[in-house]
């Protein structure tokens, strides 16, 4: 039986990766992603695996593709500005359909920003970040245990579907402390054909995201990754719902900000107004056509988020139009209180009650 601990996010991930099979590991320095390679750099020789600090993000991202060829499990984990930088090799990883999992903790921004948690690379992770037509799995975990559990299922995932797999997390998941019971490997395998293992013995595997013959080749590569996607996006579909089944207010927030929001929730139904919550654990693929049902019975949606306006993107493409979508968004670190979700909500309730008084 698997005994409760004490971890913080950051390295309830870092063991979590060794729980999956991890064993080769490289990354650059960044806060506030610090706990994973420091915790990494002891327990990867522990378990006979590698722990690379490289020179740059560059180079981690680049190692990360060499390791991926190879057909073994592997990870980078970055911060912001770090995981900027990466981005050119990511769209090298996805052009050449390489399994890994990548980890951004983010910080406020832009630039080099401050340390505290945030959540303005929403844009840059659903959108794919780099060059080109391609995406990666993005999972958000609100919690040092879904930072564990998600861990375990993006490495199956990232083989599954020869994809990379992105744990967004904000700062504050990853720094703080909380119960964790380590979760069990699932036992699953994937074979590898495609892998770079030597040829000896059968016809010799390319890998390469660049296609110059014949001039076709790019937009079939393309094509052939567009099914794969659509795919997916059936697929892997994560939500969590918190008192939606009569609700009259849907919020929609993930990480740190759902934290909060779910406590909104609590408050404002012990004041009477029936409010919900949903919170997307996949962020790409986005569940549109959930929140969309659940939205429209409702009728009335705020995205709460530690952005000026990125998820709500989504949540808009989603109702597509059939509910009207506010936004509370706080930037630069900063968190959303408590008391101004409550206040934005009631005070709505109090103007539409004025209205319908004097009409």
């Amino acid at each position: 039986m698997s005994k409760t601990l004490l971890m913080k996010g950051n390295e309830a991930l870092a063991e979590a990766a060794i729980i999956a099979g991890c064993r080769h590991y490289f990354a650059y320095p960044i806060t506030p992603q610090n706990e994973i390679p420091a915790y990494l750099s002891r327990r990867m020789p522990e378990v006979g695996g590698t722990f690379l600090q490289a020179e740059s993000e560059l180079a981690a991202i680049s190692m990360v593709l060499g390791a991926a060829a190879g057909g073994v499990r592997t990870m980078t984990s970055s911060s912001s500005p770090g995981m900027a930088l990466k981005q050119e090799g990511i769209s090298y990883i996805a052009g050449s359909e390489l399994p890994c999992v990548l980890v951004n903790v983010m910080r406020g921004g832009p630039g080099l920003g401050a340390i505290a948690g945030a959540q303005g690379d929403y844009f840059q992770a659903t959108r794919g970040g780099g060059n080109g037509d391609y995406r990666t799995i993005v999972l958000a975990p609100g919690s040092a245990q879904e930072l564990a559990d998600f861990t375990i299922d993006a490495f199956d995932l990232a083989d599954e579907y020869r994809i990379p797999v992105l744990i967004l997390a904000d700062g504050y998941i990853g720094q703080m402390s909380e119960p964790v019971v380590l979760p069990e490997p699932t036992g699953k395998t994937f074979k590898k054909p495609w892998a770079l293992t030597g040829a000896k013995g059968r016809s010799k595997n390319i890998i390469a995201s660049m296609k110059l013959i014949p001039d076709t080749a790019l937009e079939e590569h393309n094509l052939h990754l567009q099914e794969k996607y659509d795919l997916i996006s059936e697929n892997v579909r994560r939500i969590e719902t918190y008192h939606t089944d009569d609700a009259e207010w849907l919020i929609v927030a993930y990480g740190t900000a759902a934290r909060i929001a779910r406590k909104a929730v609590d408050r404002l139904r012990a004041e009477g107004v029936k409010a919900g919550l949903f919170r997307p654990l996949s962020l790409w693929p986005f569940p549109d056509r959930e929140l969309y049902e659940l939205a429209r019975n409702a009728g009335k949606v705020l995205t709460v988020e530690m952005s000026l306006g990125q998820l709500v993107e989504d949540v808009k493409l989603s109702v597509n139009g059939a509910v009207e979508v506010d936004l509370y968004g706080r930037a630069g670190g900063a968190v959303p209180a408590l008391d101004d979700i409550i206040e934005r909500i009631k005070s709505y309730e109090r103007e539409n009650h004025t209205h319908v008084q004097a009409s």
